[in-house]
């Protein structure tokens, strides 16, 4: 018996060591490598510019979370640094996890997607002033197209007090339908706080303990919960409003969203999103952890309620959009002191995920970049295409950072096998790329600024008799090594 389980072992030991090896390779790429730091330098910029608190990002390739960093402080007052294990407060990415656990449900027979809500909920109960209106189902609840309001009956955003379930159930005949059900679009955190009641009543378990035992426990998100333990309390990171005028912000006070669990309380890091949208990715080969099929995920994926524009829409839980030609798929979340963001595209097995801890986090800003800078060279890395060319060993020589009198900052950087000028300008640049200048070779230590808009100036490194950069002449100026 000790041998079969040894020779069961190794094709398992074989394939952990396989798939560590296929991240570090994907990871120390040229043209990954390179654009990673260049999204970690125009990201600092940013967080230095905006003066944002702090902020912690992670980019997934399929099954592996390839990069991940922290910027700025979880907590300001002590200097805690936001990394990529920082627990944030996701705030309505919690509709994600609420939907999933609908669709399997749906997938094990114990609820359909048509089935009105009553039949889970027999309480509900709101006024209807559309006669013609249908049932509201389960599905409408996913793709916010059931009618309802956007809030309960109560001002939990203004006094940060939630009502429980058995509150906002007593409450709903005091409200009333704002659309007929399918008509219109309506964001609807009382519809995605239902549909938690529907997976409780559906699954016979409790929302929280169903999350827990059918969703984060087989993904290994050890790290996420939907209400915070006192250990994970210590590990959240501060909540700041935006930034007020006299330049501060205040501290903002934690919310139990209570009865509003299933639509905005969950928290979680970086290293636990990253296995969330890995299962995005997933087919039937990832046996437990796969928590869902992979025709589910599609069916979720997929435009269920599409915007007069056709640019963007409703998946089953998740937001649709068009990016770059391609489909983002994802969602955002705030909730007071958090603003964060996941989204990925599929086809190429590509996702990010942004989590601030400021009001004016602006996460989305984060996420695009993320994936114009970074994705061109990860699919370019895993495709079946020749490497790019490899650059001249010489140019190491000019690599590093720059100053000139004004102390204006100028990098000298590798990018997919070319030489760059990258400016840190103030404020930084929208675009990361457009903070960059290549540098064509002319001749010994003499390159020529190209591109759209350069100047063609030329850029001539005078290097000292240690090998190494004196000074570098860039047009009629000069600028210095940095100290």
């Amino acid at each position: 018996m000790k041998r079969l389980l040894i020779i069961l072992l190794v094709p398992v030991v074989l394939l952990s060591s396989a798939l560590g090896q296929q991240k570090k390779v994907l990871a120390d790429d040229p043209s990954v490598a390179s654009s990673l730091r260049l999204l970690e330098k125009w990201t600092a910029s940013q967080v230095e510019y905006r003066n944002q608190p702090g902020i912690s990002m992670g980019i997934v390739h399929d099954q592996d979370l390839i990069w991940s960093k922290g910027f700025g402080l979880s907590d300001l007052g002590a200097k805690t640094p936001a990394t990529s294990e920082t627990i944030y407060r996701i705030a309505s990415i919690t509709k994600l996890f609420t939907s999933t656990a609908i669709m399997q449900l749906r997938d094990s027979g114990k609820l359909r997607l048509d089935d009105p809500i009553v039949k889970y909920i027999p309480a509900f109960k709101i006024k209807r002033n559309f006669s013609d209106s249908p049932p509201i189902t389960v599905q409408n609840l996913l793709t916010h197209t059931s009618g309802l309001p956007g809030e309960a009956a109560f001002p939990y955003w203004t006094d940060h007090v939630f009502p429980t379930m058995g509150d906002i159930l007593k409450a709903l005949p005091t409200q009333e339908m704002v659309f007929p059900t399918e008509t219109k679009y309506r964001y609807s955190n009382l519809a995605l706080a239902l549909a938690g009641e529907v997976v409780a009543s559906a699954s016979g378990e409790t929302y929280e303990s169903y999350i827990q035992e059918h969703i984060l426990k087989p993904l290994g998100m050890t790290d996420t919960s939907v209400n915070l333990s006192p250990d994970d309390r210590k590990r959240l990171a501060t909540a700041y409003s935006r930034r007020l005028p006299d330049g501060t912000r205040r501290i903002l006070p934690f919310t139990d969203s209570r009865g509003l669990t299933s639509a905005a309380n969950m928290s979680s890091t970086v290293e636990d999103l990253a296995r969330f949208i890995s299962l995005q990715f997933g087919d039937e080969k990832a046996a437990g952890k796969q928590v869902l099929k992979r025709n589910t995920l599609r069916e979720m994926h997929r435009v269920h309620w599409l915007f007069p524009s056709w640019k963007s829409g409703r998946g089953l839980g998740f937001s649709v959009r068009q990016f770059e030609g391609k489909t983002l798929v994802g969602h955002s979340g705030w909730v007071a002191g958090y603003q964060t963001q996941i989204g990925f595209i599929v086809e190429d097995k590509i996702g990010v995920i942004v989590l601030t801890n400021a009001d004016d986090g602006s996460p989305n800003t984060y996420l695009e970049q993320a994936f114009k800078v970074t994705g061109p060279a990860i699919l370019k890395a895993v495709a079946p295409a020749p490497k790019p060319s490899i650059p001249d060993p010489a140019w190491n020589a000019y690599l590093g950072l720059y100053t000139d009198p004004t102390f204006w900052d100028v990098e000298v950087m590798l990018l997919d096998g070319k030489l760059y000028l990258y400016n840190h300008d103030y404020p930084p640049e929208e675009n990361a790329r457009e903070a960059l200048v290549e540098l064509d070779p002319e001749g010994p230590h003499t390159f020529r600024m190209t591109g759209e808009d350069s100047s063609r100036d030329l850029v001539v490194f005078e290097m000292g008799p240690d090998g190494k950069v004196q000074r570098v002449k860039v047009g009629e100026n000069y600028i210095f090594p940095k100290k």
